[in-house]
């Protein structure tokens, strides 16, 4: 048996197997309130070594789409105070994606229909999910206001507090989401980043933010029970950076002075080319992990993006990775941990009903199992 299906710790957080469950979004929960739909979803999936869930908003400013959870209210912490105890009676492991989308957002998602904040006012060549008429629909992003640098403690404090949150709500820890284009993504990427005061700039300033959040909720819950996701050359969110290589290498050797639980790295386009580039050279992942160990970082080592099972086998199997995180194939195929022990067949992904509590149960809780098709 390959070690992909053995246990392991990832920090502090125990682990039946070296499958994740990537975080994906799915936005099926109204009012940003988890529901009893949403715990038959996660408890289909309970198999999964670690199920990381969908990006979850640390606070309303940090909403940037339509029917995705939040942990900002007490009745969003009650329902996934259900779907944990839920998961975990079922033998699972969860934490939570906590979540800031800087400018990918809508003014009708925000407070009082303010405009989304920002490392910049630039505006985004993107969409976000917004519910019209009781549909679904993408429309552009709204034009964000540069948060002031007196304001950027109050976010701080907002990643602490939804940390705290979690862990009260029975999550097992806390990933926070540095990737994809969004709020900690806007500060860190020199194509988006255009302040003068000391979050601009330098390679150092602009990573003066993930630092200050992974510095508050470390010391908040610990930091045995904190991971972090980064995607050093997606493009999401209309987010760029033309040295990706030196930007990341710093932002891990910064990670290495912290007991993580884990480092969540996408290797290449979020769901898209594995060979993606963004500057003149590709992204050297090796590299990047080895500057990671060689700065005394210990945490586990997660990746992430278009891995099959043989690619998965092989990456645990020569120390290339610790874990590997599955996205889509976890959409379909609820049961995706059992299919890859006996390389069966992976349901397809029906792509019409990829988003929206509109579909209710289609596309989301009514994906078969080997023991139901059977």
């Amino acid at each position: 048996m390959t070690k992909l299906f053995e246990p392991t710790k990832l920090g502090d957080i125990a682990i039946a197997n070296r499958i994740v469950m990537a975080p994906l979004t799915r936005n099926h929960s109204p009012r940003a309130v988890p529901n009893a739909l949403n715990v038959t979803y996660y408890v289909q999936r309970a198999s999964a070594g670690l199920i990381i869930t969908e990006a979850t908003a640390i606070s309303h400013q940090g909403q940037g789409y339509a029917d995705v959870p939040g942990l900002y209210t007490q009745e969003a912490l009650d329902g996934w105070r259900k779907v944990n105890d839920a998961v975990h009676q079922a033998g699972g492991k969860m934490v939570v994606q906590l979540w800031h989308v800087g400018r990918i957002s809508h003014t009708s998602l925000q407070p009082d229909g303010g405009k989304p904040v920002s490392s910049t006012n630039k505006q985004a060549d993107a969409k976000t999910f917004i519910i019209e008429d009781g549909k679904g629909a993408f429309v552009p992003t709204s034009e964000p206001r540069a948060l002031e640098t007196a304001e950027l403690p109050g976010i701080v404090e907002d990643y602490r507090k939804a940390a705290r949150a979690a862990i009260d709500a029975g999550f097992d820890g806390v990933e926070i989401h540095a990737a994809n284009g969004y709020l900690i993504d806007q500060f860190l990427r020199s194509g988006v980043n255009d302040r003068t005061d000391q979050y601009g700039g330098s390679i150092e300033n602009r990573a003066r933010f993930l630092f200050e959040v992974v510095e508050a909720i470390t010391k908040e819950i610990g930091a045995g029970v904190t991971g972090i996701r980064l995607s050093p050359v997606t493009a999401a969110g209309d987010s760029s950076d033309p040295q990706p290589q030196p930007l990341f290498t710093y932002v891990v050797e910064g990670l290495a002075r912290y007991g993580l639980s884990y480092i969540h790295v996408i290797e290449g386009q979020t769901g898209g080319p594995r060979d993606f580039k963004q500057g003149d050279a590709p992204f050297d992942y090796q590299a990047l992990r080895a500057a990671y160990q060689a700065a005394g970082g210990k945490a586990a080592w997660m990746v992430n993006n278009g891995y099959d099972r043989q690619m998965a086998i092989e990456a645990v199997e020569s120390g290339k990775a610790d874990v590997v995180a599955f996205g889509r194939p976890f959409i379909s195929n609820p049961d995706l941990v059992e299919r890859l022990k006996l390389d069966a067949t992976l349901t397809p992904m029906d792509p019409s009903k990829l988003y929206g509590a509109v579909n209710g149960e289609e596309g989301y809780t009514d994906y078969p199992t080997l023991d139901s098709a059977a």
